[in-house]
Order: structure tokens, then sequence, then C-alpha cells
């Protein structure tokens, strides 16, 4: 599992500083070869070197500046078990909170798991690593095991309280610029954007503000995440302020990832910028005149447009999520 990078504001005292990641994993599975019909889970265990030593979990681990989750899940699940994956879908995407004094921080995650099937290999454990064993498990055993409150949720079993909570959630913001020892500027950035339709099977859309990047082009409602909210709930709420509707999720269609290594924005200087997105299907039920309720910001206008209007774009009108979500949408 790949080492947590801090990014803290305010390390002073004994409060506990914030650190925000993204990860993915992988929910794999086989039938039981002794119980046909039977299926069997792939669990690995949290290491004496991890903030959970002997707490089961879904293989994964923390996604690098630059790549994408699908990436993530199928090289963190070769490091931990020893077998090489092919994912086959995205199932879910959540994040969580943990407080970890003995690190002096609060953790907050953002979670892509996906669906996968084994193509090859053979189990193996691991030593000085944060995972030293990796099994097969039934649903059953898995029930019966200590597993990490977001793989338990995949699973569909009931959590246990393993992680302990923070007292409060940090001021952090969703945008943050780290300078590297290098002199460069990065961010990971993990955000939730809507394919929202209305009655009429029109789609709404977005307009980038002068200044940022993709100025002009098309976009997608939606931005990021604030620390210790769900993608989902994040995603209504963007909606909102960006557009003036009020919307209902009604799927998850996927996930986008892209790097700009120079992205040029208001700040004024290149970014390395990392962003991950989450993207859903949104149904807006009583459709408005979109209002832009966020002044100032990326958006510069939101508007209906109707279904040609939306399949005649090309690559250049819109932003790269957008036409990656669109493509998922089928639209």
């Amino acid at each position: 599992m790949t080492t947590d990078v801090e990014l803290s504001l305010d390390g002073a005292g004994d409060r506990l500083s914030p650190v925000r990641r993204i990860a993915a994993y992988a929910v794999v599975s086989r039938e039981d070869a002794a119980q046909p019909g039977r299926q069997e889970i792939l669990l690995v265990r949290n290491s004496d070197r991890s903030g959970t030593p002997g707490v089961w979990s879904l293989p994964g681990g923390a996604v690098d500046h630059g790549e994408h989750p699908n990436d993530t899940a199928i090289r963190e699940t070769a490091a931990e078990t020893g077998l090489s994956i092919s994912l086959t879908g995205l199932r879910d995407v959540l994040a969580d909170l943990r407080a970890l004094p003995h690190r002096g921080v609060t953790l907050h995650t953002d979670r892509l798991i996906y669906s996968g099937r084994v193509r090859g290999g053979a189990l193996r454990d691991r030593r000085d690593q944060s995972t030293d064993l990796v099994r097969w498990v039934s649903l059953a055993e898995a029930g019966s095991l200590s597993l990490r409150p977001f793989t338990a949720n995949a699973l569909g079993l009931p959590a246990a309280d393993v992680d302990l909570r923070p007292d409060e959630v940090p001021d952090f913001p969703s945008f943050h610029i780290e300078e590297g020892h290098d002199g460069l500027h990065r961010t990971q950035r993990f955000a939730a954007y809507a394919v929202a339709t209305d009655q009429l099977d029109r789609v709404l859309l977005t307009r980038v503000s002068p200044g940022y990047p993709g100025e002009g082009r098309w976009h997608l409602p939606g931005g990021g995440t604030d620390f210790g909210e769900q993608p989902a709930h994040a995603l209504i709420r963007e909606l909102l302020e960006e557009t003036g509707q009020a919307g209902r999720l009604s799927g998850l269609l996927g996930v986008a990832s892209h790097r700009d290594p120079a992205s040029l924005g208001p700040e004024g200087f290149p970014i390395d910028w990392h962003g991950v997105r989450a993207f859903y299907r949104v149904t807006i039920d009583q459709a408005t005149t979109p209002t832009v309720h966020d002044k100032g910001g990326s958006t510069s206008g939101a508007y209906w447009l109707e279904r040609d209007k939306v399949k005649s774009l090309g690559p250049d009108d819109m932003t790269e999520v957008t036409a990656d979500a669109l493509k998922a949408a089928e639209l």
C-alpha cells in the first residue's frame, strides 16, 4: 500500500493535521474448487506497519500522482497478493474519515471500489510491508473477521468499529497546491460530476470561466469534494450551487483520470495537476432556468442543451471529463 502523502496546513500543537488521498481497491472473487457454487473473496491483512494492524481489507492502495485508479487497483493487488487481475467494472465510490493520532493526522480517503477477476499468478504473503497475509475466504468466513469499514460495506457485511473517528472535521480546501523539492507545484484533486438530464431529455452543461484551464469549453456541473464529504452529497451540492437545479442520483457511470503537467489557471504559475473525477447520471425532475449561484468561480454559465446539440459537439468543444462522461452515458 502506497505511503500517504501529508498535505498539512497547520501542524502546530496537538491538532491532527488534515491529510487527503485517493485510493483504489478490487473485489476479486472466484468459485471455491472444493465446494462448487460457493464464492470466495480475496482479502489481505494489515500488518503492524499499518494504522489498523490485524484488520482485513480488500487489496488496493493509494493512487500515485498521475496514475489512473484502474491501474492502481491492478498494481496494488499484484503487490499485495502476487496475483495479476483484470477489472470488470466500477462498483462504488465513497469517502471516509479516520483519526491517526500516532501519525498526527486526520485522514480523508476517497475510495474507488472495482470488481475484478484473476488472470494468473500465485498467492504470496509479504514481509515488512503494510500488509502481511493474503487469503481466499468465503463470505461467511469474512463475516467473522475484523474488516475495514469500506471492505465490509463492499461485501454487504456488518462493519466492525476499527477506525478511530476524529472529534471534528478539519477545515481543509478541496484544491490544495503543494510545492515540491524541485520547485514545481502539484495537486491531486478528487471531484464528482453529473450527466444531468430533464424530462424533455435535455442535457445540462456549463461553461468554463475565462482564466481557468479549458476556458470557454463545455463542462459538466459538479466539482471538488470537501474534506469529510461523500462524493454523492458533494455532487448534489455543487449542482445546486452551479446551476440552481435540484437533482437526484440515478447511477454511477464511471471515473476519469487526467493529468496536465503544466496546467495554467488563475494562480498564474504552472501546476502539475492530477484530477480524478467520478461521474454520475442525475435526473432533474423539475427543471428551471439554470442560474450560477457560485459567482466568481470556474463556472461562467449553465445551459440546457438539446440532445442533437450535444451530439454535434467535438472534442475541442468540451473538457476531457465531459467527453468521457457523455460517452459512458451514451450521449
